[in-house]
């Protein structure tokens, strides 16, 4: 099993049924697992089958609110169809709200919005399932830092880069992971700006091996010691980026779909 492999990323949702629908209809989302709490309720999503190493999306959604700020730290996820324009059609066939289409983005992808607001990239791809994830896209303050972070903690190398005028665009992953994998997308405003993480945006949570031994790994190097395995009942641990972005760290026994075996 592929070490730090990305097995989702989590956005919080304020009418959970409405989120399902959402994504159920236009994306074609099937249920993988579900974890009802007191105050809260956590569901699964993803294509029926997105491989060994592909990931889902957790919708959390609190019982006490409704409201969220999405900030601007996060900037959206990305899912793969094999013809955006196609796609892009299809979505506004459905009644999806037109956003950003392919002619305004040079042909080569499109955005919409979920209820949420949470921006939702189409991408072209030749490998992965229909509507899977491809990559999730951050916004960093210091493009070096975030690479070193990346790159020493959790041993991801480059998968693509892209620079213009005024912004970089960087793309890691495991090196051995499996083609269908989910990417972080570290993308670096020349400008200096600063980010707003906001609270509508959740974490990108990574499969260990084995997870108290690979947390003591990312403590060796100095992986900031944010929520211990013993404090969230040896079943995950949080650590974050130097930008304060959380990254859950699982048990493969943890996975919504218990991907151990």
């Amino acid at each position: 099993m592929t070490d730090f492999v990305l097995d989702h990323v989590m956005m919080r949702v304020g009418d959970l049924e409405e989120s399902l629908d959402w994504y159920g209809e236009h994306l074609d989302y099937v249920e993988h697992a579900r974890w009802e709490a007191e105050t809260f309720t956590n569901v699964y999503l993803g294509p029926e089958n997105p491989g060994e190493d592909g990931a889902l999306l957790e919708l959390t959604y609190n019982h006490d609110t409704a409201e969220y700020d999405n900030g601007d730290a996060f900037g959206h996820i990305a899912v793969r169809v094999d013809d955006v324009f196609d796609a892009y059609e299809e979505l506004m066939d459905a009644g999806v709200e037109d956003y950003r289409d392919p002619e305004s983005c040079g042909g080569s992808y499109a955005f919409v919005t979920d209820p949420d607001g949470h921006e939702i990239e189409i991408v072209e791809r030749d490998h992965g399932a229909r509507w899977s994830i491809d990559h999730t896209m951050v916004r960093v303050e210091d493009a070096d830092q975030h690479l070193g972070f990346w790159t020493r903690k959790f041993e991801y190398e480059h998968t693509g880069r892209w620079e213009a005028d005024t912004f970089a665009n960087f793309f890691l992953k495991p090196a051995d992971a499996g083609e269908e994998a989910m990417a972080v997308e570290l993308t670096y405003n020349y400008d200096g700006r600063s980010y707003t993480l906001g609270d509508g945006w959740g974490h990108l949570a990574v499969r260990a091996d084995d997870l108290h031994d690979d947390w003591e790994t990312l403590l060796v190097r100095e992986a900031q010691d944010y929520r211990d395995p013993a404090s969230c009942d040896d079943n995950y641990a949080f650590t974050k980026t130097p930008d304060g972005h959380e990254i859950e760290v699982l048990n493969p026994e943890s996975s919504p779909m218990d991907r151990s075996a």
